[in-house]
């Protein structure tokens, strides 16, 4: 179940289930113009700030922003807290308060997870830490993982708990790509850690929160019916991807990236060839993948089966994250990032009604 408390709406089993490796890489066809309409689409929450992820807990949706707060949407109203950090968030271009995932018992203990970049006087840094739901604010009560390797960009950031109960989490390269390639380098990887913070003893690797490696900056993780993990990542000029992500694999950056092939090394299962999506968060619906993408400005669903993708929306400027909810799709706008043009109600929370409609790119 990604990013929160679903109820009911998928049951995801661990299984080993993978898709034929042997299976030429598909390249992007060209997307049909939008199939929703954007009287279909609904704002939620306006005038959010940077907001990075989205998670549904109960009535409420809550929404990560990278200036350091999480904002609760309920029947229309927001109400933004602050969260109060052991140490200052860096103020770098893509840095901040990125991930957030809340465990089963959420609305019991008010206790989440967080993903976030800070400053010290050795450099950025990343770290994955326990956080706590005040009356005013949230508090940061406890480190999962610390000194994970951090830079101006490429950090990655998504976090989910995964249908094993287990935190994932996608760590970027940080520019430094032959970290990717460095096993004892926590960059370029999925991370794949017990909620207190241990490593899995059914991790891949020994000894090491490694899940997965060869990745450049992966902001996009779910799983499919069958509990196989998906996730999307950023090419270097355009070859974006969709991975299937199988433990101990190595996905091949720097040394591979879209359509190339090398021994030892994953390829994706689609690419976006010479196009840019710039994919960003994603989630299961309807036995489709859809996601997020920030230059492509859209959401677009992804067939597994088919291969064949499509866009569902656009006209929103650059899209972050999204959820499937109910009979339809939240998604953020990130137009406020300095590299989006923000309207005056930017940054929005949004929600597409689907009930009648199928995102299956045919």
């Amino acid at each position: 179940m990604r990013k929160a408390l679903l109820t009911g709406m998928f049951t995801l089993l661990v299984v080993a289930g993978c898709l034929d490796r042997n299976e030429k890489t598909e390249e992007n066809e060209p997307a049909d113009q939008a199939v929703i309409k954007n009287q279909q689409v609904n704002t939620l929450a306006e005038q959010l700030e940077e907001p990075w992820e989205i998670v549904e807990a109960g009535e409420s949706i809550y929404i990560s922003e990278r200036s350091g707060a999480i904002v609760e949407v309920t029947d229309k109203k927001q109400h933004r807290k602050p969260v109060e950090l052991d140490a200052p968030l860096a103020d770098e271009p893509e840095s901040g308060l990125l991930g957030l995932a809340f465990p089963k018992n959420f609305e019991e203990e008010g206790r989440a997870y967080t993903y976030y970049s800070y400053q010290t006087e050795q450099g950025v840094f990343q770290r994955i830490s326990e956080i706590k739901e005040m009356d005013d604010h949230w508090l940061e009560t406890k480190t999962i993982v610390d000194k994970i390797p951090g830079g101006r960009v490429h950090h990655g950031g998504r976090l989910e708990i995964g249908p094993d109960d287990k935190l994932y989490a996608t760590v970027g390269d940080a520019t430094n790509e032959s970290a990717a390639q460095d096993r004892n380098s926590l960059s370029g990887s999925i991370l794949r850690i017990n909620q207190d913070g241990s490593i899995p003893e059914d991790n891949p690797f020994s000894g090491s929160f490694i899940y997965s490696w060869g990745h450049r900056n992966h902001q996009g993780l779910a799983w499919d019916e069958q509990g196989n993990l998906y996730a999307t990542e950023h090419g270097s000029q355009a070859h974006d991807e969709i991975n299937l992500i199988e433990s101990g694999s190595n996905y091949g950056w720097p040394e591979i990236e879209g359509g190339e092939q090398a021994e030892n090394m994953e390829s994706p299962i689609l690419h976006s060839s010479d196009d840019t999506w710039a994919p960003s968060g994603m989630d299961f619906y309807q036995g489709n993948f859809i996601f997020a993408s920030l230059r492509g400005e859209s959401v677009r669903s992804f067939n597994p089966d088919n291969k064949n993708q499509q866009v569902l929306v656009e006209g929103y400027g650059r899209i972050r994250d999204v959820l499937a909810g109910g009979d339809g799709i939240y998604f953020i706008t990130n137009n406020t990032d300095g590299r989006g043009n923000p309207g005056k109600q930017d940054d929005r929370l949004l929600y597409i009604s689907l009930e009648n409609e199928s995102v299956t790119a045919n």
